[in-house]
């Protein structure tokens, strides 16, 4: 079955292959840099939208290759509104276990329709054992769950969202093992989630977003991040947006 078709189906396609050895390891070193900079805390989940601050995140979001992986299932206009990076640490290392809820991307990123694509680029091997991501198969066809709050500590999500699991059924979750330079593709509406990281070794990754021109971006009060709004392959024929210009790096 061909990509579209199983994200189609699914709502996520996996593993992508995207950055070579070489590729990925000057990227972690960039990474490693920029945590050694900002300190573990505001690496794992603090670091929302500053592609335009670091040039290798931007040039990770918008490798061509990215850019084809994400095309081939949310068509050939896409707007990149913002990046996140995610870096879950041992808990033997920080202290605390730190997990992803069960969520859906969309829910207050306050899109009118809530129509969107994250690319999650593994910097670091990820597996079960570091904390990768869960899927629930097809969970994308079903509209927009509600989202409470967590009632465990540790949860990374800006606003400790998570969807309760009566909800749906977990033990349907696909595990997203990725190798470092590899990505998955998901659809925003698709619920996902991950467990701590139970290992010795950090779990790293980037997260781009993605849409297409026909969305608005009418806001959310529960969205602490400011979108920069590029578009980045294609065209606009709507003009809902105003776009900022690609940034210029020294």
């Amino acid at each position: 079955m061909d990509p579209e078709s199983l994200f189609d189906r699914d709502g996520y396609v996996f593993p992508v292959d995207i950055f070579d050895t070489d590729e990925i390891t000057a990227y972690r070193a960039a990474f490693d840099e920029m945590e050694a900079e900002m300190g573990k805390k505001k690496t794992e989940a603090g670091i929302i939208s500053k592609e335009r601050e670091h040039e290798f995140i931007w040039k990770m979001g918008t490798d061509s290759r990215v850019l084809d992986a994400v095309e081939s299932v949310l068509g050939p206009d896409l707007i990149l509104f913002g990046t996140h990076v995610f870096c879950k640490y041992p808990a033997k290392g920080v202290g605390e276990e730190s997990f992803v809820a069960w969520h859906q991307d969309v829910t207050y990123w306050g899109l009118e329709p809530s129509k969107a694509v994250s690319a999650w680029i593994a910097v670091d091997d990820v597996d079960t054992d570091n904390g990768a991501m869960l899927f629930i198969p097809g969970s994308h066809k079903h509209g927009l769950f509600e989202h409470g709050t967590s009632d465990a500590g540790g949860n990374l999500l800006s606003v400790n969202q998570a969807i309760d699991e009566g909800l749906f059924d977990p033990d349907t979750a696909v595990n997203v093992g990725l190798r470092a330079g590899q990505i998955s593709v998901h659809d925003g509406q698709t619920i996902h989630g991950s467990h701590p990281n139970r290992s010795d070794r950090r779990r790293c990754g980037l997260t781009v977003r993605f849409t297409i021109p026909d969305v608005r971006f009418v806001g959310d009060a529960k969205q602490p991040a400011t979108w920069h709004v590029t578009i980045v392959r294609g065209e606009d024929r709507y003009g809902f947006q105003q776009y900022e210009n690609p940034p210029v790096f020294a």
